[in-house]
């Protein structure tokens, strides 16, 4: 069995050795996993001196229950989160806790972006938005465009920003999103949209490290109102504007509670529902849900599929700023 790995600056293909199946764990044999550019190229950027296993979010069928594991079925679809347990490789050892059952009306490649689904969701829990609030997403790709589909269905009012218009209009084509491509036109629609008050929300989807939006974000919150960091941006916010608005800044770590939680994620033990109602899982749960209902549409994230041999040559594709391409979906059957 083989997995996608970055080494020193490259994506190369590596033996994938998988060991003994946790008593808590299933079993998967990947169909379909997902390229996320954001943080997987910043991991390739940085394998100078070893390599590090690429993905988090894919899909794949039942093969094997660990002694455990009730709930599931040999030869069921599901959708898994997760680094190190999901990762693009062909077969997968992941928690119980980090498994959702696919049912049929949803399609493999939508389910294979559960967990881009689960951070998107997170995001927005983060925000704490009430319906009828308005909340901005500067940043369109991946993680950006499935931020704004799901606040577009749970009521929010929503104002995209991304200074590449075929990304706007993605945006645009499959939502309710005022979706558009200056910093001029965002404040203009944040203004209208608002009546002058400013948004309840910023969520700064966007990457490249030190960025000047950190700053410009607090002109177009309310008094009182919240930035979010969901993108890989430095927190550099000038005091005064915070103090004279009483800003809250927050940041969105992953899928929720329970990532990087050795009990949660590698020994399986859930969170009591009554107590920490939304998790991971949950909310990987609740993105296949909302595919499943129809809530939401992801085809247009999940054009463009490679093999699995394949996938070594498309990363740079993905680096390239100008593109329109949000990810790629790996198919382990090319």
């Amino acid at each position: 069995m083989n997995k996608i790995v970055a080494n020193r600056g490259k994506v190369e293909i590596a033996p994938h050795h998988t060991g003994e199946l946790h008593s808590s764990h299933l079993k998967i044999r990947t169909l379909y996993s997902v390229i996320s550019p954001g943080t997987e190229l910043t991991i390739i950027e940085n394998s100078h001196h070893q390599s590090i296993t690429l993905g988090y979010s894919a899909m794949g069928v039942i093969e094997e229950l660990g002694a455990d594991v009730k709930g599931f079925v040999i030869g069921e679809r599901v959708a898994v989160y997760g680094a190190p347990y999901v990762q693009h490789a062909e077969i997968l050892h992941v928690p119980k806790t980090l498994c959702v059952k696919v049912p049929e009306r949803v399609e493999s490649k939508e389910a294979a972006l559960g967990g881009i689904g689960a951070i998107a969701i997170h995001a927005l829990r983060i925000a704490d938005l009430r319906f009828g609030e308005t909340c901005v997403i500067v940043g369109l790709g991946l993680l950006g465009q499935m931020i704004a589909q799901i606040a577009d269905a749970a009521g929010y009012r929503v104002v995209a920003c991304d200074l590449h218009d075929e990304r706007a209009a993605m945006t645009r084509r499959s939502s309710r999103v005022r979706a558009v491509s200056s910093l001029g036109a965002l404040e203009e629609e944040i203004s209208s949209c608002t009546d002058g008050h400013g948004a309840d929300a910023v969520l700064l989807c966007a990457g490249g490290k030190k960025s000047s939006l950190t700053s410009q974000s607090l002109e177009w919150i309310r008094n009182k109102g919240k930035v979010v960091i969901v993108g890989d941006i430095e927190p550099d916010f000038p005091r005064h504007p915070m103090f004279s608005k009483e800003a809250q800044l927050l940041i969105s770590r992953a899928g929720g509670p329970g990532r990087y939680d050795q009990s949660y994620e590698a020994d399986a033990v859930d969170y009591p529902y009554g107590f920490v109602r939304w998790t991971e899982g949950r909310n990987l749960a609740e993105y296949i849900r909302l595919v499943s209902e129809k809530r939401i549409d992801v085809t247009p994230f999940i054009q463009e599929v490679v093999g699995f041999s394949e996938v070594t040559g498309v990363f740079s594709e993905l680096m390239d700023k100008k593109t329109s391409t949000l990810t790629k979906v790996i198919d382990y059957a090319k």
